[in-house]
């Protein structure tokens, strides 16, 4: 099998599960299977048939028809819940199938409906179509959001509603309005307020494991991140949510490395961190590898507010702190924090200058000003 391409048993191939095996952290509850997008086939269930019956009661005469209507398919519904953040459950079960609906019966009575399916999963899940991978058909940005997706059939007319002054007792009646079905793709975007950027090993993980309940994994070796980490701060009786992705390098946009596949996970964020680590040979060059490859990514990734950290400084003097720092902030044109996030140096710093960018709970603006641009990135799933 080609890699990166749908199988009809297993559903995804190892370019689909990329990390897909891994235990990541959940914000909620205990670690779980951490899988950001999977195909799945939906279908609404088809209306029941109307019933052919007529009334048959002693000393009762001329009883004519009484043939009861059809009842309506379930409907396919989605609905964005708290206490998600993978769909990993859609890489075991890939087809959702609503109950049709019941048939009529005599004594006009209606067949009872098919219960709607309501398919529960993650805020910041987008639904897109398979045909062209890349049309959004709904975004579920806010807990207890739900859409109809596909609609039910509605049921068959019975016999009795074709009863006319010419015809006293018809025989025809309505099989039911057929179902609804469609192959697609759901996208997790995790909703974060604050996102971690760099280059690979520029301390990411240490970072968010010091100030959060995540427990991110942290090597002497590139991409020790393969998938999305989230983590709560609590910081001066405040709580935001931090996310970490895998480390970009030059070429990223290019599907260099791991790519930018990930980059999808930042786009709500309000605000981004941009770690660059003091041991690189040039700090200046780093910095300008992981916005070029926000710019090529685009949705407005480039134009977030970010908060730039010199990181590792406890393996540095004080003197090469200083010069280093003012490379930098030449370089970025913004202030630079230096910061340890082993040692923990400069840890309430870069938290505070995150919580005045995110702002009070209160005042936070709504899912959808978290950084979602006017002309989305075109994203596919192979």
């Amino acid at each position: 099998m080609p890699p990166g391409k749908w199988h009809a048993r297993n559903g995804f191939s190892a370019k689909h599960t990329a990390g897909g095996d891994g235990i990541a952290p959940n914000v909620y509850g205990p670690a779980m299977h951490f899988l950001d997008q999977a195909k799945i086939f939906v279908r609404s269930g088809a209306g029941g048939p109307g019933a052919v019956s007529f009334r048959r009661e002693k000393f009762i005469e001329y009883g004519g028809p009484d043939g009861g209507n059809g009842g309506k398919g379930g409907d396919i519904i989605f609905e964005a819940v708290a206490g998600l953040n993978t769909l990993i459950d859609f890489r075991y079960t890939q087809h959702f199938r609503a109950p049709r609906g019941g048939g009529g019966s005599g004594s006009n009575r209606t067949g009872p409906g098919g219960d709607d399916l309501v398919i529960k999963v993650p805020i910041g899940t987008q639904i897109l179509a398979d045909d062209d991978e890349r049309t959004l058909l709904a975004d579920l940005t806010k807990e207890g959001q739900r859409i109809v997706f596909l609609r039910g059939g509605d049921g068959g007319r019975g016999n009795a509603t074709y009863k006319t002054s010419t015809n006293r007792a018809p025989r025809q009646h309505g099989t039911g309005w057929p179902s609804e079905e469609a192959w697609v793709w759901l996208r997790l975007k995790l909703l974060a307020d604050a996102g971690l950027v760099g280059l690979p090993n520029a301390g990411k993980s240490t970072f968010i494991n010091a100030v959060t309940n995540a427990q991110a994994k942290v090597g002497a070796y590139a991409f020790t991140t393969t998938r999305p980490q989230l983590g709560v701060v609590r910081h001066k009786q405040r709580e935001f949510v931090v996310a970490d992705i895998p480390g970009l390098i030059e070429g990223a946009a290019d599907g260099a490395g791991i790519g930018d596949r990930f980059l999808g996970h930042i786009e709500r964020c309000r605000v981004l961190l941009h770690l660059i680590d003091a041991n690189d040979e040039d700090v200046a060059t780093s910095y300008r590898i992981v916005r070029d490859e926000l710019e090529a990514y685009g949705a407005g990734l480039a134009e977030k507010p970010v908060v730039i950290a010199l990181n590792k400084i406890d393996t540095l003097d004080d003197e090469l702190i200083a010069a280093l720092s003012a490379e930098l902030e030449e370089a970025s044109g913004a202030q630079v924090i230096p910061l340890s996030g082993a040692a923990g140096t400069g840890v309430d710093w870069v938290l505070d200058q995150l919580l005045e960018v995110i702002g009070p709970n209160e005042n936070r603006a709504s899912d959808e000003d978290f950084g979602e641009s006017e002309d989305p990135v075109e994203w596919s799933p192979v």
